[in-house]
């Protein structure tokens, strides 16, 4: 089965209706041979901030070592993000095998007057792939309530109830205590069971917890425990199995929640004195664009940093670190303050209240009701900035007038609407702001059109906020986060390669394989546009196919971005281009940009692709291949441990690579190789500064011909080493840490920006990819905007696709000749290669792999590779000049060199 069937098959499924009760979803888990027996699971129900805790809960429980399944809803652009394994989506791959092994089962329900949901199969679904993938843990976000959602078809170790306000009354009940009740039912015999309720809802929470036999940990945080949390959407709901709000989600803000005066001690709302809170959490206030700190105290004491901003976040990560305590406990597994503290700072939730630039402070978010709205302008007061300027979209059913009162005051206003049956109509919008007191309202249509008529008419200091649907910010954040990427395709078995890898079904193949074997471009786009931008591809002589469920007659069903590739000679893209700049709106324009800039022609403003950016800095990569030699002061590196640990060695070691050629030199202090231990931060300082200091002896590394790299993942090892006199930092992690973008940011020196899974490898690891390179394309585009927020340069900024992190040797192999694909993300691409495993796989030895090398070094440069990071400089110098020679360096007499 291809995967466009199967997520047209799932996506069908939300026609049927929602019935109360677990029967039917454990009798699909029965069928699937009980896998929810094989996995301790985690479930988190609540009205608000259940989907921000289980994000933490998650993080933090990976950071103690542990692989975690991750289970939320709704998707954003794509159906495999509901289920992750160690922050890793679903394959599409394994999304059709699961539903080519239920499929008669189901088909066989459904006749029989049975049918499952849509929710209900994909709950599923994510308790196959956990046991499939055999992690430690899972986590769950409950959907609806708690007693009767599909995820109660499991057997937890620990719960956790975040909340309880009036909400989706029509099943849950009229009263809180209703509701509360309900949502307690995921409570299970001795497992431990977190909660931020207060008043009648925790009386309620305690006494289903002692019914079934559960010991109730209690966490209170300061301000609005309860604030509608504009981070959960019930738009979840309409994501799933039925059009109004249905089980995929309840979390939300539908009425107004007891909040208590935000300024108050979390502890003077304590109702029970002999009953202290497990945490009590304050609020300390935005750190950065992005994070936040709170404060614990309690089991834990101290200061955390999370990457979640709003008053109300700080209950939720009480909730999340009493509740990851009580899972490790389970588990048997420890958890240190370190796991905590790195696991609440590394976790993302992409699309709540996220901060996307800076200058204008542009946020996207998905509240869409008056209570969310109002908390959402709370969290915006913390910002400095000058004027607003609001792009606005919703669903016809919510209450516009009330929510666009509720939005902060605002200079202007676009309205929108998302590629939905169900979004209103814009000029009605458009009615509801005038009537709130805004009196520059433009009724628009596209959603990337809008927010890129709101950036272009904010100042530097200004906010825009795009905000009413989580369907509107998956449209503008998939628009800011598209990469085009150019295909290299040799001959017809090429051709095919790259149409398989891009979701093109067999069939699709035979028929298009053909017609790609020149320029060759990949994006994704929404499914209308997809299928104009394929048609327009053919009107200009080239060709086209869909991938995904650009295959399927539903195209773009349930959010889905449809892969389009597009092939043509550069005058067919270049009419292309043209022809889409010319169309009448529909988010066009900014993809008609987007393909000029990756094929290198003019784009459609008139900006010419050549045009040198003098403002750029010169280093060594900007104009040819550099070679970075590397510099391990470890006893343990995989291929050179030891060998310069001595000063002396050091230097001399240096030294040699300045005669060979060498344009960078990278100093580690920590090996990452698989199984390889931590190194303290302490410890690493005392290996690399004295080193980067001592070769500052050499000539060319104290003059800045040579540059110095330093290989670490620690923020407080990066700010030493810049200190020292080191020039680029070299983080395997990715930037993954907010406190080493901070460091970054503030040097405002070159960084490398790896993939990687783990560091140091974790040998035991084995993810899962349908296209490496695509996938890594993406998790870097990720880190880029991170960066990008940071307030990192993004001339600044290296990428490196983590060869032999995580991935097989073919995937290796795959990302080694498909290199010059990374250049999609407009950074200079280092390859890292050397004497690794992946020539393992052609029968090199680990003490034979210097040839290996030296031929994947020719490779990578010849494929657009603009550093190799290599052991041996002077053989690897030599292969980077053959192919800058084969590539045209001396035909008009310039030194390869």
């Amino acid at each position: 089965m291809h995967y466009h069937e199967a997520a047209a098959f799932l996506f069908d499924l939300r026609r049927f209706s929602v019935k109360p009760g677990t029967d039917r979803v454990e009798a699909l888990l029965a069928h699937l041979g009980d896998p929810q027996a094989d996995v301790p699971f985690v479930q988190i129900a609540g009205s608000n901030g259940k989907g921000s805790a289980a994000r933490l809960t998650e993080s933090v429980l990976r950071e103690a070592g542990l692989s975690v399944g991750l289970y939320t809803s709704p998707h954003l652009s794509a159906l495999a993000e509901r289920v992750r394994v160690d922050g890793r989506q679903m394959t599409e791959s394994a999304i059709a095998d699961f539903v080519e092994a239920v499929r008669p089962w189901l088909i066989d329900r459904a006749a029989a007057g049975e049918p499952l949901t849509f929710f209900e199969v994909v709950t599923a679904m994510a308790v196959r792939e956990f046991a499939r993938r055999d992690v430690d843990v899972a986590v769950l976000e409950v959907g609806l309530g708690g007693e009767y959602d599909a995820t109660s078809a499991v057997d937890p170790v620990a719960t956790a109830v975040t909340n309880v306000s009036l909400e989706h009354t029509d099943v849950l009940g009229d009263t809180i205590a209703e509701i509360a009740r309900t949502k307690a039912r995921i409570a299970h015999p001795d497992a431990p069971l977190v909660t931020a309720c207060e008043g009648e809802a925790l009386d309620v929470v305690r006494e289903v917890a002692g019914e079934a036999g559960a010991p109730v940990t209690r966490v209170v945080g300061d301000g609005a425990s309860e604030a509608a949390d504009p981070d959960d959407s019930d738009e979840d709901a309409e994501a799933d199995d039925r059009d109004e709000d249905t089980e995929a989600d309840d979390s939300d803000e539908d009425a107004e929640p007891n909040e208590r005066d935000e300024g108050a001690d979390p502890t003077d709302s304590d109702p029970e004195p002999d009953d202290p809170p497990a945490f009590a959490a304050s609020y300390e206030g935005r750190v950065s664009a992005t994070d936040a700190e709170v404060a614990l105290a309690g089991e834990r004491e101290g200061t955390y940093r999370i990457p979640l901003v709003g008053r109300h976040q700080a209950t939720n990560a009480a909730v999340a670190v009493a509740l990851a305590d009580r899972t490790a406990a389970a588990l048997r597994t420890d958890l240190d303050d370190r796991d905590v503290r790195d696991g609440l700072a590394r976790a993302t939730w992409p699309g709540r209240f996220e901060v996307v630039d800076t200058a204008p402070l542009t946020v996207l978010d998905g509240a869409h009701n008056p209570a969310a709205a109002r908390t959402l302008a709370a969290t915006l007061a913390e910002h400095d900035y000058d004027d607003l300027h609001l792009v606005y979209a919703a669903m016809h059913d919510k209450d516009h007038a009330e929510t666009a009162a509720a939005l902060p005051d605002a200079a202007t206003a676009v309205t929108c609407r998302p590629a939905i049956d169900r979004a209103e109509d814009p000029a009605v919008l458009a009615a509801a702001l005038r009537s709130a007191g805004v009196d520059r309202v433009t009724a628009g249509d596209d959603v990337a059109d809008a927010l890129a008529a709101a950036v272009d008419r904010a100042e530097a200091g200004d906010c825009v906020l795009l905000v009413g649907s989580l369907f509107a910010v998956a449209e503008a954040r998939a628009a800011r986060m598209r990469t085009v990427r150019e295909r290299t395709v040799r001959g017809v078995d090429g051709a095919a390669h790259a149409l398989d890898t891009a979701g093109v079904q067999p069939d699709g193949i035979a028929a298009h394989r053909d017609g790609v074997d020149h320029r060759t471009l990949t994006l994704r786009l929404r499914g209308d546009r997809a299928e104009r931008v394929a048609a327009a591809a053919r009107i200009v002589g080239g060709d086209a196919a869909l991938g995904g469920l650009g295959a399927n007659e539903d195209r773009g069903a349930g959010g889905e971005h449809v892969p389009v590739t597009v092939a043509g000679t550069v005058a067919e893209l270049r009419a292309l281009v043209d022809r889409l700049a010319a169309s009448d709106g529909g988010g066009l324009g900014g993809v008609a940009t987007d393909i000029a800039a990756s094929v290198g022609i003019d784009a459609p403003d008139g900006r010419s692709a050549s045009a040198d950016d003098e403002s750029a800095p010169e280093f060594p990569w900007s104009d040819r291949t550099a070679v970075m030699g590397v510099l391990n002061v470890t006893p343990d590196s995989f291929h050179d441990g030891g060998r310069h640990a001595d000063l002396d060695d050091a230097v001399a070691g240096v030294e040699r690579m300045v005669d060979a050629g060498v344009d960078i030199v990278d100093v580690g202090g920590e090996s990452t190789r698989p199984g390889a231990d931590p190194v303290p931060a302490d410890e690493e300082i005392e290996r690399v500064v004295p080193t980067i200091e001592a070769i500052q002896s050499v000539p060319a590394v104290g003059s800045g011909d040579v540059l110095v790299s330093v290989d670490t993942r620690k923020p407080a090892v990066a700010r030493a080493a810049l200190e020292a006199g080191a020039d680029i930092i070299n983080d395997v992690t990715g930037l993954e840490d907010p406190a080493m973008r901070s460091v970054v940011a503030d040097a405002d020196c070159p960084v490398i920006v790896m993939h990687s899974l783990d560091a140091p490898v974790d040998p035991d690891a084995d993810p899962e990819y349908d296209d490496v390179v695509g996938e890594v394309v993406d998790a870097l585009r990720e880190r880029l905007a991170l960066a990008d927020t940071a307030g990192i340069d993004r001339d600044r900024v290296i990428v490196d696709p983590g060869i032999g992190f995580g991935k097989s040797p073919a995937e290796d192999f795959e990302l080694l000749a498909r290199c010059g694909e990374f250049a999609a993300l407009g950074c200079p691409v280092l390859v890292g290669h050397s004497h690794k495993s992946l020539y393992g796989a052609v029968g090199r030895d680990a003490d034979d792999r210097e040839h290996a090398t030296v031929a994947g070094t020719a490779l990578a440069a010849d494929r657009g590779a603009d550093i190799v990071r290599v052991h041996d400089v002077a053989e690897n110098r030599a292969a980077v000049d053959v192919a800058a020679a084969a590539n045209g360096a001396l035909r008009d007499g310039e030194d390869p060199e």
